[in-house]
């Protein structure tokens, strides 16, 4: 969710990936309640949003990782489940393993981008393993003349129940993060202001109980900050980083632990940067090396949980696995293959039509061994080169197109974990981008290496 003024909230629509970061006196802001060091699998629960809205719905999106940092969307990228009351849509959903092994999701009751909507309420689901979704409610959390955006939650045993923290603009004239307490979320206590560090915030996330502290990110100045204290209890945290933001600013944040390092992610537009640290108490982050981590397509705003690896292997077996794949760029990891007017090229991400950058991978037409790039909107047309540019043609089915769009996949030529193509019919040549053009070229500089290397995601 946005902060007031609201007017300079999109200010950084467009940004491209390749921003400057700052590396150091930074925090996590808050999507959501992170989680103990674990190396089970995780959940990311997000809404979509496309630069011109192709790609944009309202519903709760669902994908799974192994390691937290790369990601494989459920239900094509489809929603799972929409909201049948209050705004019709939603934002800014989250997940909460409940203390009896099932999950509460909550999300923020606002379908598009009205930021002056009021309202006191938010969607809740219950979920025993998140693939049924029952139980939907709108839960009132207050009476004050405001909105209710991005709601998290966590146990609080001290007091025997859930804590429901959220973003509130109450009378002090700004947004502040007030709690609710529930022991069901049926029925909620009065709102109490759970942090106001005297100018607007936003975003509040927590991660309880990490060496006897308990950490609270969130979302000001445009920035991700954080806040500390011992105890869980309201007006108890204390800021103690400075802001961390690409130009433009950032909001959405997302803190998760995979094999003992922390993660911090943070929505610029629907574009997800991410930072790591070992050691939350420094509030000191370094930048994640774009190549390691994959968000799913168009997603915003989102949040990740571990879950078991039962829960991990029902969900992929109901939901499915893309029929598509995206094909990321090795030096220029913020960029995908696309096509534009039926020209192969590398363009930053988010674009639209983000469909451009999805590919199906079948058995080459000239060579089953090989792999040919058959378009998913145009299931007639491959990528094929034609005096060795890259071209979106429709099969002629003749022997020569067959071969022009047959490549063989081999070890990547900078990473062997990645992936270079070899054309079928120029086995010298590989494909490879020279001003993000898509070409077959024959490769043998470190250069040349790099431009032929690609990852093959979701």
């Amino acid at each position: 969710m946005s902060a007031t003024p609201l007017p300079s909230r999109r200010l950084f629509l467009g940004m491209a990936a390749a921003v400057p970061l700052s590396t150091t006196g930074a925090l996590t802001l808050g999507s959501r309640s992170a989680s103990a060091a674990t190396t089970s699998p995780f959940v990311m629960a997000y809404f979509t949003q496309s630069p011109t809205n192709l790609g944009t719905d309202y519903g709760l999106h669902l994908a799974v990782s192994t390691d937290a940092l790369q990601w494989m969307p459920l239900n094509q990228n489809n929603p799972v489940v929409t909201p049948t009351a209050g705004d019709g849509g939603l934002r800014d959903p989250v997940i909460l393993p409940k203390q009896d092994g099932t999950y509460v999701v909550m999300a923020t009751n606002l379908k598009g981008t009205d930021w002056t909507k009021k309202s006191p309420y938010i969607h809740v689901w219950d979920s025993a393993d998140l693939r049924s979704f029952d139980n939907y409610r709108l839960l009132k959390l207050h009476d004050m003349a405001t909105h209710t955006w991005a709601p998290d939650a966590f146990w609080d045993a001290s007091r025997g129940q859930y804590a429901i923290i959220y973003s509130a603009v109450n009378s002090s004239g700004h947004n502040v993060i007030m709690v609710n307490y529930t022991p069901d979320f049926q029925t909620v206590t009065a709102p109490q202001v759970f942090f106001d560090p005297g100018y607007d915030v936003i975003d509040g996330t927590l991660a309880k109980d990490v060496n006897g502290v308990n950490y609270l990110y969130f979302k000001g100045h445009n920035s991700l900050v954080g806040a500390k204290s011992t105890s869980l209890n309201p007006g108890s945290f204390t800021q103690f980083t400075s802001g961390l933001a690409p130009q433009g600013g950032i909001e959405g944040p997302i803190l998760a632990q995979a094999a003992g390092t922390w993660y911090l992610w943070g929505d610029a537009n629907a574009l997800f940067y991410t930072w790591q640290t070992s050691d939350l108490s420094t509030g000191t982050w370094t930048a994640t090396d774009r190549r390691v981590y994959t968000q799913p397509q168009n997603s915003k705003h989102a949040d990740i949980k571990p879950i078991p690896q039962t829960v991990y292997d029902n969900m992929v077996a109901t939901w499915g696995k893309p029929a598509w794949n995206r094909l990321k760029s090795y030096n220029f990891p913020d960029r995908y293959w696309r096509q534009v007017d039926s020209l192969g090229r590398i363009d930053p991400y988010p674009f639209d039509p983000y469909t451009d950058s999805q590919w199906k991978l079948v058995p080459g037409l000239a060579d089953s061994s090989g792999v040919s790039f058959q378009s998913v909107t145009a299931p007639i047309r491959y990528l094929r080169h034609a005096f060795y540019q890259l071209r979106l043609d429709a099969n002629d089915g003749t022997a020569k197109f067959a071969q022009d769009a047959t490549f063989h996949k081999t070890a990547g030529l900078a990473d062997p974990s990645w992936s270079s193509f070899r054309s079928h019919n120029y086995s010298d040549r590989y494909i490879r981008h020279y001003d993000y053009v898509l070409r077959i070229d024959p490769v043998s500089t470190t250069t040349g290496r790099a431009d032929a290397t690609f990852s093959v995601r979701y």
